[in-house]
């Protein structure tokens, strides 16, 4: 039985199934990304931007059927679908506005010599693992500025977005992408790890769980490669005070439920003082409470169906196991009857260090909430956790909410916001959630050669 397999999350139904590549394909796959490489770095700047505006033309011209294609596979609701293309779109049209002026040489201060200059060099084939939760714009952030620099990418995306990754591919030849620049695999993770020692490949980078960032980040460092991670976060939103709980919480309601709660950078953990908890919680459990779930093709939807029955299976235990240790359910966390893969959306308060769910993250359409009393308290809290992907603080107090989010231990620190994601910031975390930046310059930097070249004085 093949391990792709397309099943729609909403109904239960077997879309289309994949079969695995062969071993042999996988050299094949390695040698031709290798040779397709020594063409594709000399090809001329201008036309590997003219690929990104065709690229980015080609996913807002198909919007409509891309976003029906990935709702049947993962679920995703059909508005989130076109946002998430609309995204997509916008990083392979800043890369091709901005990424010419980034690849031109530094020029260094002498120091000695007549001259000293810093070139931004492609390194070689690149492995790709990307996850099911933003199928495109996943693939973008990695793809968009190393097709730009002149490195060859091999693709293997989740097993439930076959469909979705083999149509990227086809974007990206028909955009001007040589074949072989841009090669999409239906591999094993046992392929998935030879490709990565192979001498050919230069590089990973993979967006996913903690246990599988641990998996390649362990193959890449015994081959010598370098490795981006990005794995997840249990992100706090810190709520010191607001003029309005009712839009607070809207906002707030927003970012949780999101794909389903399914985004590694979502609110997770909501931190709110003690003066305002209270009239969170309430509303927040009324605004839950109230959330249509259903059908992700009905434009009244505004929660879908998690990405599979096993992980819908593995949230509800997770809320289970936490009411069992002694947190407060307000609202939800069972599965729905009928087919597909259905929960209510849930929250939880009372939620102590002593159990499971303090701890893990729960990727899933779930909000955990904590009362404080100071900020010492909210600051300890967030940081109280194994992973560091990004956190918000939210107060009419601009320049106390801006101390505070200087103290996350997090890659991205907001103010009056939360998982903001633009082309020209960076996207990344530290601790447990992973290592390495994508997106803007630093996109351009992860897999790059900074080739110093230095004459003498005569």
């Amino acid at each position: 039985m093949t391990a792709y397999v397309t099943e729609n999350p909403a109904t239960g139904a077997v879309e289309q199934t994949f079969e695995t590549m062969s071993d042999a394909d996988v050299e094949d796959v390695l040698a031709r990304s290798a040779a397709a490489y020594q063409g594709w770095r000399e090809t001329p700047v201008e036309q590997r931007v003219a690929m990104l505006r065709a690229t980015a033309q080609a996913y807002r011209d198909r919007a409509d059927e891309l976003a029906a294609l990935v709702s049947k596979e993962m679920g995703k609701p059909l508005a989130q679908a076109q946002g998430e293309l609309a995204l997509t779109a916008m990083i392979y049209d800043w890369y091709a506005e901005n990424g010419p002026a980034l690849l031109e040489p530094e020029v260094l201060a002498p120091q000695g010599a007549a001259e000293s200059v810093v070139t931004r060099e492609p390194i070689g084939p690149l492995l790709g693992i990307m996850p099911w939760n933003f199928p495109y714009y996943q693939v973008a952030r990695f793809a968009a500025p190393n097709l730009l620099l002149g490195n060859t990418i091999i693709l293997k995306h989740a097993p439930i977005c076959a469909a979705s990754s083999a149509v990227m591919e086809e974007i990206a030849h028909a955009a001007g992408v040589p074949a072989d620049a841009y090669i999409n695999v239906y591999a094993s993770n046992e392929q998935v790890a030879d490709m990565i020692g192979d001498r050919r490949v230069q590089g990973v980078s993979l967006t996913g769980s903690g246990r599988a960032g641990a998996a390649v980040a362990q193959t890449a460092a015994k081959h010598l490669k370098k490795s981006v991670l990005e794995l997840g976060g249990s992100d706090a939103f810190i709520l010191l005070d607001t003029p309005d709980v009712q839009a607070t919480v809207a906002g707030a309601v927003a970012g949780r439920m999101l794909n389903c709660g399914q985004a590694c950078n979502s609110p997770k953990r909501f931190i709110v003082h003690d003066d305002v908890y209270g009239d969170f919680v309430a509303k927040l459990t009324d605004a839950v409470s109230a959330m249509a779930v259903g059908d992700p093709s009905d434009p009244s939807t505004q929660v879908g169906p998690l990405s599979s029955v096993a992980a819908r299976d593995q949230v509800v235990a997770q809320v289970r196991k936490a009411v069992e240790q002694g947190a407060t359910l307000h609202t939800g966390g069972e599965p729905l009857d009928g087919p597909g893969a259905f929960m209510s959306p849930a929250v939880l308060t009372g939620v102590t260090p002593e159990m499971d769910a303090y701890r893990e993250e729960i990727f899933g359409p779930v909000a955990v909430v904590y009362s404080v009393s100071t900020d010492e308290e909210a600051v300890a809290l967030a940081n109280d956790v194994d992973y560091g992907l990004s956190g918000s603080v939210w107060s009419s107090d601009v320049d106390r909410a801006r101390e505070l989010a200087d103290r996350l231990d997090v890659g991205m620190a907001m103010v009056n916001e939360h998982g903001t994601t633009l082309p020209g910031l960076p996207f990344g975390g530290v601790k447990a959630s992973g290592y390495g930046r994508e997106l803007g310059p630093w996109g351009l930097g992860e897999f790059a050669n900074l080739r110093l070249r230095r004459v003498a004085k005569a």
